[in-house]
């Protein structure tokens, strides 16, 4: 007995109403995953991609799609050849496998691997202050970076010379060969490995450059950093990077910004938070105490019985956002009260003095009650 068939749309993990673009997407993914020449021997890939690829190539065709829908796997029994019995014949795979493989299936390349290109883009850091985080700030970096040789302006061949065609691959930068696949004969396009892809060979080099076309330089960059940058964000300078291959242009510069720890202060988001000591005369009869904020000191006036621990919030006294400088996060300020550790007899006689007004807590024991006076029956256990 046959094995039964997996539902189409089950096959590509899709709903029943899905359109093209999103079948075509589910499709190029297991493809990907499934392809034989990924998975060489694998004959349960192989399985599951000749399932992929049926179901792809009639949900992905209107006229067969609407007959699917109709009559189901029946409306294609007796087909000839092909992956259980589908005829794959005229189906175009080129633009999946050439998303997935490039030009493996010699759908052709989208760019030539000899024409322009971007430079690489080089990664460093830059360390920063907290204010300078918050505020913005500009700081110069040394870095040593390639530039066009001077002597050959950047061909790479001595002065009096020039390049001369790669004649392996006839200038083309890549070498083509054919290769046997699930769908028959194909071609496999690799970069020429005798003029690594630039389709130009150097046959006397440049002396000062090696036959590169560039040279090493230390430059001095200035860097802007935006106020309200955090730990671990990148800066992007544009064209700052290496110089792009065959008259591309250059790759851009990524500045990660380190930010130093503050000895006070502690950012959450666009917030910060510290902390401010108060003696304890201040927190039970109110004072007007001085609070360090990036905007320098401020005064705050603390109510009378103030607990330790009471937190303040300083309105628009925290990091200006990255994205719009009129708006600045709060400052939040944790009050503590110091107990004083220093004390003479004249201040210890206060302290008691005070606290015969407030109720004598000196003479009272943990635990204490109302009742605490009273005598307490003895407990009996049964």
């Amino acid at each position: 007995m046959a094995e039964q068939k997996r539902d189409y749309y089950e096959v590509l993990g899709v709903d029943r109403g899905a359109d093209e673009s999103t079948i075509k997407s589910a499709y190029r993914k297991l493809a990907k995953k499934y392809h034989p020449d990924m998975h060489p021997g694998d004959k349960e890939a192989e399985a599951k991609f000749k399932e992929a690829s049926e179901a792809y190539a009639v949900l992905s065709d209107a006229d067969k799609r609407r007959q699917y829908d109709q009559f189901g796997h029946a409306a294609f029994e007796g087909g000839a050849g092909g992956a259980g019995g589908f005829d794959f014949s005229g189906m175009d795979f080129s633009d999946i496998f050439g998303d997935i493989f490039g030009d493996f299936f010699g759908g052709g390349s989208r760019r030539a691997s000899n024409g322009p290109m971007k430079g690489q883009s080089i990664h460093t850091s830059v360390t920063i202050t907290f204010e300078e985080a918050a505020f913005g700030c500009e700081k110069e970096i040394e870095l040593v970076l390639k530039d066009e040789c001077p002597t050959c302006k950047g061909s790479g061949a001595k002065p009096g010379t020039s390049k001369t065609t790669c004649s392996r691959c006839g200038g083309k930068g890549k070498i083509v060969t054919t290769a046997q696949s699930f769908f028959g004969t194909v071609q496999n396009v690799t970069t020429c490995p005798e003029c690594q892809g630039s389709g130009q060979i150097v046959k006397e080099k440049c002396v000062d450059c090696h036959g590169t076309g560039y040279i090493a330089k230390k430059k001095r960059i200035s860097v802007s950093i935006p106020a309200g940058i955090d730990h671990g964000q990148r800066v992007r300078i544009r064209d700052k990077g290496e110089p792009g291959i065959n008259g591309g242009p250059r790759g851009d510069l990524m500045v990660e910004v380190r930010v130093k720890q503050h000895p006070q202060f502690v950012r959450r988001d666009y917030d910060i938070y510290s902390e401010a000591r108060i003696s304890f005369a201040q927190a039970a009869l109110g004072a007007e105490v001085i609070i360090d904020t990036l905007d320098g000191q401020v005064a705050y006036e603390v109510k009378p019985g103030t607990q330790t621990d009471t937190r303040i919030r300083l309105r628009g006294k925290g990091i200006p956002s990255l994205r719009n400088s009129n708006m600045r996060g709060d400052h939040y300020v944790t009050l503590v009260v110091e107990v004083p550790t220093r004390l003479n007899e004249k201040a210890k006689e206060a302290l008691r003095a005070f606290d015969a007004e407030t109720g004598n807590t000196l003479e009272k024991k943990t635990g204490d009650t109302k009742d605490s006076g009273k005598k307490k029956g003895k407990k009996k256990f049964f």
